[in-house]
């Protein structure tokens, strides 16, 4: 069994309610959640919309690899209309690097693996420079050590604030 750390979120519709629906379907298919992270607002990172983004970050326990857990986190997306080719496709035509989206779930952690190749990156690889990604996991693992940094999620949230000069950027909780 091991202990995975999930962040979810979207800014496309009413987010409350799929954010339900997916931990309803993670708990279903990928292991039970043991914690739940409250639901934070935040701004959109990387690009610009006029839409908020919702997220919240799980702990689950799977029996799943990895590989199959990215697998079935895909299929949950799609389940819940998230249409990647659309992204894409958007992405091309604007030259943005991320897109508004109807659900996400990224795999933060996976126990204290290191895994980095074309499909899989664990850690998740900017973790550590998104407050939509602390703010939530200072709930629910804030002494969660980073493999790779060394640092827990709570100092990793502290240092991201203080380098922070607009707190509008700040997730809140709603």
């Amino acid at each position: 069994m091991a202990r995975a750390v999930l962040i979810m979120g979207g800014n496309i519709g009413d987010m409350k309610p799929r954010l339900r629906h997916a931990q309803q379907l993670i708990n279903d298919e990928i292991g039970i959640v043991m914690h739940c992270s409250h639901v934070y607002a935040s701004k959109a990172w990387g690009f610009t919309s006029g839409d908020d983004f919702k997220n919240q970050a799980l702990e689950v326990d799977t029996d799943l690899t990895p590989y199959e857990l990215l697998e079935t986190i895909h299929s949950i997306e799609n389940r819940l209309g998230r249409d990647r080719a659309t992204e894409a496709a958007y992405k091309a035509g604007t030259g943005e690097r991320y897109s508004s989206r109807v659900i996400d779930i990224d795999i933060v952690f996976y126990d204290d693996m290191i895994l980095e190749d074309d499909d899989l990156t664990i850690p998740h690889p900017l973790m550590q420079e998104r407050d939509f990604v602390l703010a939530p996991l200072s709930e629910i693992v804030p002494h969660k050590v980073h493999p790779v940094l060394g640092k827990t999620v709570e100092q990793m949230r502290k240092e991201l604030l203080a380098r922070m000069t607009d707190v509008s950027d700040n997730c809140m909780r709603v």
